[in-house]
């Protein structure tokens, strides 16, 4: 049974994978045993699922930020005129 034992290395791993894809049984089942008895490694499990959150948070708004952003077409009609002339394009 010493394959259900993880020290608190293998658990940080274990849970920055398991947010990636499925971990098997033994696996899950050692991590929950562990974090049951190690605060450390629970607080570290509850720090990257709000870190996850956050982040997820932060790309849906400013995905909506983007799409509220609307240029009308003369506005960017001029914009790239000046890039051109600043670039020396035309």
């Amino acid at each position: 049974m010493n394959h259900w034992i993880f020290n608190c290395k293998a658990v940080t791993r274990m849970v920055s994978e398991s947010m990636d894809r499925k971990l098997p049984f033994y696996q899950r089942m050692g991590i929950r045993m562990h974090l049951l008895m190690c605060k450390l490694c629970s607080r570290y499990r509850r720090q990257l699922l709000f870190l996850r959150e956050t982040i997820r948070l932060q790309a849906a708004s400013s995905e909506d930020i983007e799409s509220a952003i609307v240029l009308p077409p003369g506005a960017r009609e001029r914009i790239k005129r000046s890039i051109r002339n600043a670039l020396n394009l035309k």
